[in-house]
């Protein structure tokens, strides 16, 4: 009994004696019971999966209304109220025309709004102050509020709204140049547009020196800024362009939405039209002497954002739409029938119209004779739309 009792005192010895070895041993492998995650290095993909969580804002699901609710993130846009010498009420007429018969479906209700008299001319000469950036209930993208320096231009009403540009931040300087380029931006010149540019009288070019092509690069270095209103014979090629003009006296009416932008193509070498690719993927000519806005539309997160709710869009003024089958024989070419089915017809709308890609008119160069001879590429569809 003693024999053991010494033995167990020994065998305690040793093992007391060896811990620190099994420490030291343990330090360089060490066994656990959960992987740790391996840190890695800031990449530019890893930086720019990380900001899309900053890009929109989302709320905690509390109620089933906000679960799926997610709004861009805009922190520069002002928190007041609009101008209202620049606003007029938008009077409701749900749809209808003036003998009460609904002419467009899916309108009526939503809140009471206020619609923002935009700039869409941008005659006024002189340089502008931007004084803040403003949400317009009446479109997708953003207006911008601008204070004219010149106190004598349009007759002191000094104040306007335009279409904001992307990047376009309170405290930014923007000229507008639709009215001609004034004499001395660049030294030198003399307001004569043409002939810095080699144009004659009738705006046909007649070939560029290297003195002209030295002019060209001053002017447009000068000019050519984000939110300046140019004539496309000054935009170089490749520039992002919005807001552009059809008729060299009309209003700017094309490429308005959030986001959208076209691109300068080319310019043709009689001087007379610059193609201009457009948002769809149509490639038109425009007359030189129009105008279009530098820079891209604002908002471009518009596109991505999610409702959350039917009751978010009747606030916005949008009713229902229900689906032809759902619907009787006499509402509907698809109504009717006992079950799911359309009667075992071609997919079309409510006024018969076939869907589904049926072209109803062929413009530009594939259609008709003189049908628009404007458009040089017509917008892809089908099979180019999904290369």
């Amino acid at each position: 009994m003693f024999s053991a009792a010494r033995a167990g005192v020994h065998l305690l010895k040793a093992c007391s004696s060896s811990r620190p070895a099994l420490a030291r041993s343990s330090a360089v492998a060490v066994r656990q019971y959960a992987t740790e995650v391996q840190q890695q290095q800031p990449s530019d993909i890893n930086d720019a999966l990380a900001r899309t969580s900053a890009l929109y804002k989302t709320y905690k699901p509390i109620t089933p209304g906000i679960r799926h609710l997610r709004r861009p993130v805009n922190d520069h846009l002002w928190k007041g109220r609009p101008l209202k010498a620049l606003t007029i009420p938008l009077r409701k007429k749900g749809g209808r025309n003036n003998q009460g018969r609904i002419v467009v479906r899916h309108i009526g209700g939503g809140h009471k709004r206020r619609l923002r008299t935009v700039d869409f001319m941008r005659t006024d000469e002189g340089l502008q102050d931007v004084v803040r950036i403003e949400y317009d209930p009446g479109r997708s993208g953003h207006v911008a509020l601008l204070r004219g320096q010149d106190p004598n231009v349009n007759d002191g009403m000094r104040f306007s709204y335009i279409l904001a540009p992307e990047g376009l931040r309170a405290g930014d300087v923007v000229q507008s140049f639709r009215n001609g380029v004034p004499a001395g931006i660049v030294p030198g010149f003399d307001g004569n547009l043409n002939t810095s540019m080699g144009l004659n009288e009738d705006g046909v070019s007649s070939g560029h020196t290297s003195t002209q092509s030295l002019a060209i690069g001053l002017l447009r270095a000068a000019t050519v800024r984000t939110g300046n209103v140019l004539p496309l014979k000054l935009i170089p090629p490749g520039t992002p362009i919005h807001c552009i003009s059809l008729f060299p006296e009309r209003r700017m009416n094309l490429v308005r939405s959030a986001g959208t932008f076209a691109m300068v193509v080319t310019h043709e070498e009689d001087g007379k039209y610059t193609q201009v690719k457009l948002q769809s993927g149509e490639v038109r000519r425009v007359l030189q002497s129009c105008c279009a806005t530098i820079g891209k539309v604002s908002n471009p997160l518009w596109r991505n954002r999610s409702l959350g709710k039917a009751g978010r869009k009747r606030w916005l003024g949008r009713r229902p739409s229900v689906r032809g089958a759902a619907m009787n024989r006499c509402d509907h070419p698809h109504g009717g029938g006992r079950g799911k089915s359309k009667g075992n017809k071609h997919p079309r709308s409510i006024w018969g119209w076939l869907t589904k890609g049926k072209r109803t008119r062929r413009p530009g160069p594939k259609g008709p004779k003189n049908s628009n001879k404007m458009v040089v590429k017509e917008r892809p569809r089908g099979k180019e739309k999904r290369q």
